[in-house]
């Protein structure tokens, strides 16, 4: 069975409100074992950042500006993924970004009918119910290490997301030593861009953001019972 643990990084919260994809990662899982077969790239929005956002992943305008955009790498990516089952956490929002990217690229598919999706965040609930069921929590109730991310990446979080997976779904603990540290499971971007120099920007909302985003989730929380991460 061929699994690919998914996740991007995006401008904002809302495709509808015209946010774009900044970063897809995503790992590949060939009968339960982690390869080191990985997609990742950076894109370019062709709009601005939220500073929000940028706090969360660090990544800026000015990083991204001379990226390809997601027409150009769209091929590849649904090369990547054909035949295989996605994996990722919370898959509405990262569905919904790829949707949207795949609307504006003249693409006459949706996600779902390219690919067979799971929902992590789900299976966790039901796993764990009534604890927290973030990425984060799950990596430290199955002892996955964390350490070397100091911020949100999508290849840093798909790679996080493939050993929770795994654990979670069969108690395995044969594909990796927990005693080895996250590095180890590193691979090459196909980006030149450092993550390790990113640093963290701390800039605070306007009220006119602040006051979009609260607007923004009392529209998802009437909709569905959605954690965002």
């Amino acid at each position: 069975m061929r699994q690919i643990i998914l996740d991007t990084e995006t401008t904002g919260m809302s495709p509808e409100a015209g946010h774009r994809i900044i970063e897809i990662g995503a790992i590949e899982i060939v009968d339960r074992k982690i390869t080191d077969n990985n997609f990742q790239t950076y894109l370019n929005p062709k709009r601005n950042i939220d500073p929000g956002s940028i706090h969360v992943h660090g990544i800026t305008d000015e990083f991204v500006a001379d990226k390809p955009e997601f027409q150009e790498i769209m091929q590849e990516f649904l090369d990547f993924i054909k035949d295989a089952v996605l994996v990722m956490h919370n898959a509405p929002f990262d569905t919904a970004f790829i949707n949207r990217e795949l609307v504006l690229a003249g693409h006459n598919k949706e996600l779902h009918e390219i690919c067979e999706i799971k929902d992590t965040l789900p299976m966790a609930r039901k796993i764990h119910p009534g604890k927290r069921n973030s990425l984060d929590a799950l990596c430290s109730r199955y002892g996955v290490d964390k350490s070397n991310r100091d911020l949100h990446g999508a290849l840093i979080d798909a790679k996080l997301l493939a050993q929770v997976f795994l654990l979670m779904t069969g108690g395995q603990t044969g594909f990796f030593n927990l005693d080895q540290t996250f590095s180890e499971y590193q691979t090459s971007y196909t980006s030149v861009f450092d993550i390790n120099t990113r640093k963290i920007i701390t800039v605070e909302p306007s009220i006119e953001e602040l006051k979009d985003h609260e607007e923004y989730f009392k529209k998802l929380k009437k909709k569905s019972d959605v954690t965002i991460h």
